[in-house]
């Protein structure tokens, strides 16, 4: 009830305090709770990655509003590629973002390579970059903003190269790299709503022109195939990508583990190389087979098999003709008896 009040003699109701504050934009609530979800795993430093794009705009600033919360010192690193003339300037004025929000931030120039494309070597030169810049900070975990539409438009693009399980599983939102936690908060968020809170925040992103070159294939998926398939197919299609890419990495998982379990005693050192065990390769089912096969090249050569390339090693013991040597990269995998054994290409 209103309380009242004699004003020249005359009862007056007073009207209750009303709050005014104002609410919470629900995009900059859901970015908040997603960072505040993993922090909460956390028990040090984290160091944000930040590019001055929406999304990690975004995300650094509810880590900056998040951390202090949670008692996790933050920092921020900006990658300055070089590419693009001004990268300086937007690499200056994202630090200053973040430096306006709380958030310590270091701008780290790097040298992009040519291995693989411009786009791998830029991602290289970053991962680099990032893993060194967190280490300097003694750092726990690196958090990275990658969306619910980067996942998507990563598992079409492996989908339409005819990548593994692995590989279609897309990027995980908490792994371990060189001994830096790489957390990835943002993934079930929306990219739209990433723009969303920089505009309720007041945070001026900026506009990568590399996202609008339809010379990268991202783009075009982007621009023109998601697009057409949430017109087609009706809305949703993100999310289920999104999904297929979870139950994947589970699978990936469970395989990696009864990799683990199993390795040991079918694998054995062979002068300059690797032997694997015929009649144990024999009896595990192909997934698995070729799994230990990709699994051997990859820890002690360092290469990656491709399918068909796995599939002829697996021939040597599933349809043994007297074949000769397989060159595969990094290494020759040949049958010298019960043994499938892997060298060195110099040796």
């Amino acid at each position: 009830m209103p309380a009242s009040s004699l004003v020249g003699g005359l009862a007056v109701a007073s009207v209750d305090a009303v709050d005014h504050r104002p609410s919470l934009d629900p995009a900059v609530a859901e970015i908040r709770r997603a960072v505040r979800a993993a922090l909460a795993t956390v028990t040090g430093p984290v160091l944000v990655g930040l590019s001055g794009g929406a999304d990690s705009l975004a995300l650094a600033d509810a880590v900056a509003f998040e951390a202090p919360k949670a008692g996790v010192t933050a920092s921020a690193a900006i990658i300055d590629h070089g590419l693009q003339a001004g990268s300086d300037r937007v690499a200056a004025r994202a630090a200053a973002v973040a430096e306006e929000r709380g958030l310590p931030a270091r701008v780290i120039r790097v040298e992009v390579g040519a291995d693989g494309g411009p786009e791998a070597a830029a991602r290289e030169a970053r991962r680099a970059a990032l893993l060194a810049a967190a280490k300097d900070a003694g750092a726990e975990a690196i958090l990275l903003a990658h969306t619910l539409d980067d996942q998507a438009e990563t598992v079409l693009i492996g989908l339409a190269r005819g990548s593994g399980a692995a590989s279609l599983g897309a990027m995980s939102p908490d792994r371990v790299e060189d001994g830096i936690r790489i957390l990835r908060p943002l993934l079930d968020v929306r990219r739209a709503t990433t723009r969303a809170a920089c505009t309720a925040a007041g945070l001026p992103p900026w506009e990568d022109p590399h996202n609008l070159d339809r010379r990268f294939l991202r783009v075009r998926v982007r621009q023109d195939v998601m697009p057409v398939l949430e017109a087609e197919l009706g809305p949703g299609v993100a999310e289920a990508l999104a999904r297929t890419s979870d139950q994947l990495r589970e699978d990936a998982a469970a395989f990696a583990e009864m990799i683990d379990e199993t390795i040991e005693d079918i694998v054995e050192h062979a002068e300059a190389g690797i032997a694997v065990s015929v009649p144990a390769l024999a009896a595990n089912p192909p997934a698995l087979r070729h799994r230990i096969i990709r699994h051997v090249v990859a820890s002690e050569f360092g290469a990656s098999l491709s399918r068909a390339q796995t599939l002829e090693v697996a021939r040597l013991v599933t349809d043994w003709r007297g074949q000769g040597p397989i060159d595969l990269p990094g290494c020759r995998a040949h049958r010298r008896g019960a043994r499938v054994t892997f060298t060195a290409l110099s040796a």
